[in-house]
């Protein structure tokens, strides 16, 4: 019988998740070194979290199911809620901002194909409780800081504001659930069946115009004189569009020019308010955004008090994918530095002596265990990319010595056993 992993799932081999660790701990790094300590959440968690969050409809593409008492719960299909459910039960009334990191799987039951799979990881972050626009300036320059450190490039922010557009359909006094008809289109990115959508829910010709004019500005912040000019006398989209112009001023002060202002991104959810922004990665095609995020109130939904929060995060499969496809060179070392050879099977006892005082020198050794003669004891090293063998015999032992083989250049040395730990900590380190 032959048994396969479930469709939409991967294995990692050791390689890969060491290329995977280093990009993971590069993460780690760049939160923590801005203020952000890391939360774990449950993989599963209440139905109703995602259902109050994204509707009755999200049962469709989410794995859940009732345990023994019957109580209806889901795999995570994403991460930020089960945050908000957090911070309602430990953190309301923590001082304020709030940084959170987290790293996890998640798991959505879609279509498998390039770049989505059942069971993903997301990177990601939460601000709660900081002021705009500085907090989304940081979290922005912080999610690029991040991207450099990887080594990734051409990749690019879209920046954009919903409470213009919003403002715009507000004015209008177009109806909530027709909003939420126009902002998803726009979030899709279909012009013509959005022009349909317009004309089917009789639009005014001017809004209409004002609508497809303003998803089809792309620029630096030059275009936002276009913009004014555009939306005419809607207060409250100009005071949007104010807070986009010092959002992108702040980002010159954080030193991050690499955006584009782009008024067609709307996120498709309804407890965005104002800034958001996707990252995309040239070269990635269809699955070319690695990350989304933005303002929102989501607390509230869940019942809590008005808090703004700022967030994004990264799709950590896509990121990966980008790095391997760009060619980017991931540090990925042997996980064994040192390996220890008996040269006769009445020296294994010895061998196993010697690699257990290596190992708690703090020397990552391994130790044949397989009885093998020394020439593919050699080789089995080599394969394990081991810096060095520490070879075994009844000769040297007996006078108190091993023999050190590096295994890069061929140099063999003898070594006093009793100083074997520390020659080859300070050989490791390059001392």
């Amino acid at each position: 019988m032959e048994i396969s992993r479930p469709r939409g799932t991967r294995d990692f081999l050791s390689k890969e998740m060491k290329q995977r660790k280093y990009v993971e701990n590069t993460l780690r790094r760049v939160f923590e070194n801005y203020g952000y300590g890391e939360i774990k959440t449950p993989i599963f968690e209440d139905l109703k979290l995602f259902t109050e969050k994204s509707g009755e409809a999200i049962k469709e593409e989410i794995y859940h199911f009732k345990d023994k008492g019957e109580r209806d719960l889901a795999l995570r299909p994403e991460l930020t809620a089960p945050v908000a459910r957090l911070y309602l039960n430990e953190l309301q009334r923590h001082p304020k901002p709030i940084k959170m990191y987290y790293f996890g799987s998640c798991f959505r039951y879609e279509r498998p194909q390039a770049g989505r799979f059942r069971q993903f990881w997301q990177f990601g972050c939460e601000l709660i409780g900081g002021k705009s626009p500085e907090a989304e300036a940081e979290v922005i320059a912080m999610a690029a800081h991040a991207l450099e450190e990887m080594g990734l490039k051409d990749y690019k922010f879209h920046i954009g504001n919903l409470g213009i557009i919003r403002s715009l359909l507000k004015d209008a006094e177009v109806p909530d659930d027709e909003q939420q008809q126009i902002m998803g289109l726009i979030d899709k990115g279909d012009v013509e069946e959005l022009e349909t959508l317009l004309n089917n829910l009789n639009v005014s010709d001017s809004l209409k115009n004002i609508l497809l004019q303003l998803i089809g500005i792309k620029g630096h912040n030059e275009v936002i004189g276009e913009v004014r000019s555009i939306i005419k006398n809607c207060k409250g989209a100009f005071k949007s569009l104010d807070d986009l112009e010092e959002l992108l001023n702040l980002l010159e002060t954080f030193g991050f020019t690499n955006y584009i202002v782009d008024l067609g991104i709307a996120r498709g959810l309804d407890y965005y308010t104002g800034i958001v922004f996707e990252i995309y990665v040239h070269g990635l095609g269809a699955q070319k955004q690695i990350s989304g995020g933005g303002t929102y109130n989501l607390i509230e939904i869940f019942g809590g008090e008005p808090v703004e929060s700022t967030g994004f995060a990264f799709g950590f499969d896509r990121v990966m994918e980008a790095l391997k496809k760009q060619d980017t060179e991931i540090p990925v070392k042997g996980h064994v530095n040192v390996f220890v050879a008996p040269l006769s099977n009445d020296m294994r006892e010895e061998a196993f002596k010697i690699a257990q005082n290596l190992r708690k020198y703090g020397i990552s050794t391994d130790v044949d265990l397989a009885r093998r003669k020394v020439k593919k004891i050699l080789s089995y090293a080599d394969n394990l990319e081991a810096k060095y063998v520490v070879l075994v015999g009844a000769r040297d032992i007996a006078d108190g010595k091993v023999t050190l083989k590096n295994m890069e250049s061929g140099d063999q040395e003898l070594i006093d056993l009793n100083i074997l730990s520390q020659d080859l900590g300070q050989k490791l380190n390059g001392r």
